[in-house]
């Protein structure tokens, strides 16, 4: 997640949201915060790999996260970000292939690229899994997804192709979609969509729309996502106030908080959910329910 993509998505379809800075005490009193594992236990597996997942059930984390792009063939494959450069060794694969987008690659191609080296030695040789290997490994642990479709410009249609590969993995049944998925984007265009598509799926924008807007968003997410550096006590309030498109209040998933001060912060502040590279520390820092 990258706070630019907030920005950019937020003042073009609703402008820009005002700077809200911390409170300088976090609320007794709040409930403890789900903890998701970013990209899964990436502080301890490369990203968004089944190590990661794997990693995440170790520690005994019930909801991982995930990024979600389309390869030149139309497969999804689980990556962050939209080039392959950072997380494989595709330059040494592919050296003529440059900008090394995902777009440009194949899905059978992706599958040669070592996804681990980069991260430590111990991982050689780790992939990029597909959007159904991932979901089997989740499921395989009875975890819980937070899944991001990321660049949805640049992928017409993957809103429908993610919701139609979930229901083909047994995703989009009554159990996961009561309590086990939750499907989020920048992009309040394709968060809109999936809503559209299918009302039933738990949805979250990631970003901080003014308090103003959100009664806009309820329309169609669940949840509103936004970087712990830009929320309050009186901004998750807000949120709060507000009734989602299922008629339950608005809820809040804050990233990425990686350190035990900032995790008790923010759960001061009554957040729902953090998000972390570390979800051990996260979830270590936090009071018993």
């Amino acid at each position: 997640m990258h706070a630019r993509a907030v920005a950019a998505t937020t003042t073009a379809l609703l402008g820009t949201a005002a700077l809200l800075l911390p409170a300088p005490q976090a609320r007794a009193g709040a409930e403890r915060p789900t903890v998701i594992a970013h990209r899964g236990a990436s502080t301890y597996a490369p990203e968004n790999t089944l190590d990661a997942v794997d990693k995440a059930a170790e520690l005994g984390i019930s909801w991982v996260e995930n990024d979600v792009q389309r390869t030149k063939d139309g497969e999804l494959v689980v990556l962050h970000d939209d080039n392959l450069k950072r997380t494989t060794d595709v330059e040494e694969v592919f050296p003529g292939r440059a900008p090394w987008k995902v777009k440009d690659f194949t899905a059978a191609e992706i599958a040669l690229l070592d996804a681990g080296s980069w991260f430590s030695p111990a991982y050689a040789g780790a992939r990029v899994p597909t959007l159904e290997q991932y979901v089997d490994r989740v499921e395989l642990h009875h975890q819980k997804l937070l899944l991001e479709i990321k660049n949805p410009d640049l992928y017409p249609g993957i809103e429908g192709q993610t919701l139609k590969a979930l229901a083909n993995e047994g995703w989009l049944d009554p159990d996961h979609l009561t309590s086990r998925l939750i499907v989020q984007s920048f992009s309040a265009a394709s968060v809109r969509t999936v809503h559209e598509l299918r009302p039933a799926v738990k949805t979250g924008f990631l970003g901080t729309p003014p308090a103003e807007d959100l009664a806009g968003y309820a329309v169609f997410a669940d949840q509103i996502n936004p970087s712990y550096s830009s929320i309050s006590t009186d901004y998750v309030s807000s949120v709060h106030e507000v009734e989602g498109p299922h008629g339950r209040p608005m809820e809040i998933f804050t990233w990425t908080v990686n350190d035990a001060d900032t995790a008790r912060l923010v759960a001061g502040y009554g957040v729902d959910g953090i998000i972390t590279n570390s979800p051990d520390v996260v979830r270590d820092a936090l009071p018993e329910d």
